[in-house]
């Protein structure tokens, strides 16, 4: 590959007397890239190289990476080290003959430090070269390590980067912190434990650590432990940190405290675009679409432009709320007036509206009118509006598409056998099952958790196995007599199986969310926040309960399920029964 390196100063090299230069210049004549690269084999020393490398950048004679791997691994081994590494950074997409040969030389040399500083071009190639140059390094500091672990943890090897990281002999913030980011990166249950690890060795988080842990309290609901690290990065003097602040109003947000999150953002001196669009995602997703709308009308009057991820939120929140006009009217000003070209997740947040609304026909027309082609997500949006509005037709069509698209995703298919388990087509339910089975999918276990005292208990659908269980019926029954007073009917329509009225009733009461509930309840004291988070769709049978039960204890309950917040207090819902 041939390389440009004039930019090497030749101020830099010791000069040859006449005769020397004479016999080189007569040298580097011939075109031939076997006589050149025989040139630089013909000498041995670091100084007679260079020299040789300072004539042909001068004589403008173009080299290929074999030549200069010859300087290179020559150089590397001397105190010339910073010149080899110079003509290693300036080739471009070194071969990987040059890429064995350098690693090799510069693991050896007595730079170890400087060696390091090719793994950041590693990135590009194989890790495992990476992990070779490492293992051969015979001195490797904090530094080196960790740059390894970080390697690891960008291409989603957080197991790997962890062995690694419990081989460190020494461990310093970065250490931790890479592992923190690791862990949150691919949504490891140790994301949290690393960082308690972490605390326990008296280590203090610096700024990067901060936003990792936040974003693993945002994931997991951990809203205590991100409370005290809001505290912590106030005492430490972060909160000019507009990362800090921004992740904060995130974790807020998703652990359900939207007035806290909305502190936050009125306590920053300075705001950009992804703090306006996160807190407008956040109002969406609690179904305060108005005040989302609001603060999209203030953020543009302060002078800043939204960009793309702004009207995914603007759009989520005219969908959340059935605001349809509204959503066209965003849809359409993206392009016209601010130059935005919409994506894949615009036009899914368009179709989910319609759908939603139960605009099913338009829904429809406007998929097959999109520029761009519909992925899963789209169907997806479609299937889901039919299933609200139980249109077995569309949903049969919006299916014919998910199997070429995604055919492997076990939630289309238990979409559609719930749709027709509703319209008692137990048969087609049946057979959906069944072609479930024949492809070795089966259904998402539904599963619950709420926090006590900083720690996640869990449930799923039908568990029996607390240890607190009679407890958790005890209480559950009280609370059905009060429900029933109220008027409160089982939905058993929701229960899609071919069972008695009572057995239906028996399986509601064990839904995940309502046994999380009544454990919260059990554990905390009266008139505090319970905070449940669910993994799939809250169902018709637990939004109703929900709502009569805030109004019995008198106290507020937030859900997260898979699309967005419920916030049940008084007896009503923010999702205002549209969800």
């Amino acid at each position: 590959m041939v390389c440009p390196l004039s930019s090497i100063s030749l101020c830099m090299l010791p000069s040859l007397n006449f005769e020397q230069r004479h016999s080189l210049r007569s040298s580097l004549k011939p075109t031939s890239e076997t006589l050149r690269t025989e040139l630089f084999h013909k000498f041995n020393s670091p100084f007679e190289l260079q020299q040789v490398h300072s004539l042909v950048i001068k004589t403008g004679t173009p080299l290929s990476a074999l030549p200069l791997s010859r300087v290179a691994s020559v150089c590397a081994l001397t105190p010339s080290f910073p010149y080899a590494r110079r003509i290693f950074q300036l080739v471009d997409q070194p071969e990987i003959s040059m890429w064995n040969s350098c690693l090799r030389d510069f693991a050896e040399s007595d730079s170890p430090f400087d060696a390091i500083l090719l793994f950041h071009q590693l990135r590009r190639h194989n890790i495992s070269d990476a992990v070779l140059l490492f293992n051969k390094m015979p001195q490797r500091d904090t530094v080196t390590w960790n740059t390894m672990i970080t390697q690891l943890v960008k291409r989603g090897d957080a197991d790997s980067a962890y062995e690694m990281f419990l081989q460190m002999p020494e461990r310093n913030v970065r250490s931790w912190t890479a592992m923190v980011s690791g862990f949150v990166q691919c949504g490891s249950q140790r994301r949290l434990l690393i960082f308690t690890e972490m605390e326990e060795v008296g280590l203090k988080p610096n700024e990067v650590t901060v936003v990792a842990v936040l974003a693993a309290c945002a994931d997991l609901g951990a809203l205590d432990v991100g409370r005290r690290i809001h505290k912590y990065s106030d005492e430490s003097g972060f909160q000019r940190n507009i990362q800090i602040s921004n992740t904060l109003i995130d974790m807020y947000i998703k652990c359900g405290c939207l007035e806290a999150a909305r502190d936050v953002l009125g306590g920053m001196k300075e705001r950009t675009v992804v703090s306006w669009s996160t807190m407008i995602q956040g109002l969406a997703i609690h179904g305060k679409a108005d005040e989302a709308l609001e603060l999209f009308s203030e953020m543009t009057q302060t002078g800043i432009k939204p960009n793309a991820v702004t009207f995914i939120g603007l759009l989520n929140a005219c969908s959340h709320m059935g605001l349809i006009n509204e959503g066209h009217a965003f849809f359409a000003s993206m392009t016209r007036d601010y130059g935005i070209i919409p994506g894949i997740e615009h036009y899914g947040c368009m179709v989910d509206l319609l759908s939603r609304a139960g605009l099913l026909q338009q829904a429809h027309e406007f998929i097959k009118q999109m520029p761009i082609k519909p992925n899963a997500a789209i169907w997806g949006a479609l299937l889901g509006g039919c299933k609200v509005h139980k249109n077995i037709e569309m949903a049969e069509l919006a299916m014919r598409h998910l199997h070429e698209l995604d055919p492997l995703n076990d939630g289309y298919y238990v979409v559609l056998a719930n749709i027709y388990s509703e319209a008692k087509q137990w048969d087609n339910a049946a057979r959906l099952r069944k072609l479930m089975r024949n492809r070795g999918l089966k259904k998402t276990l539904g599963w619950s958790s709420v926090s006590i005292k900083g720690v996640a208990h869990e449930f799923v659908a039908g568990d029996d196995t607390h240890p607190q269980f009679q407890e958790i019926l005890k209480m559950w029954n009280q609370l059905q007599v009060h429900m029933r007073l109220k008027g409160y009917i089982p939905n058993t329509s929701v229960v899609l199986l071919d069972i008695d009225e009572k057995e239906k009733e028996k399986v509601l009461s064990r839904h995940s969310e309502k046994l999380a509930l009544v454990f919260g309840l059990i554990s905390t004291p009266p008139g505090e926040t319970i905070r449940i988070f669910k993994n799939l769709r809250v169902c018709e049978d637990c939004h109703a309960s929900f709502k009569l039960i805030s109004e019995i204890v008198d106290r507020e309950i937030v859900v997260r399920d898979r699309n967005r917040f419920h916030c049940f207090k008084d007896g009503s819902c923010s999702c205002r029964d549209y969800w």
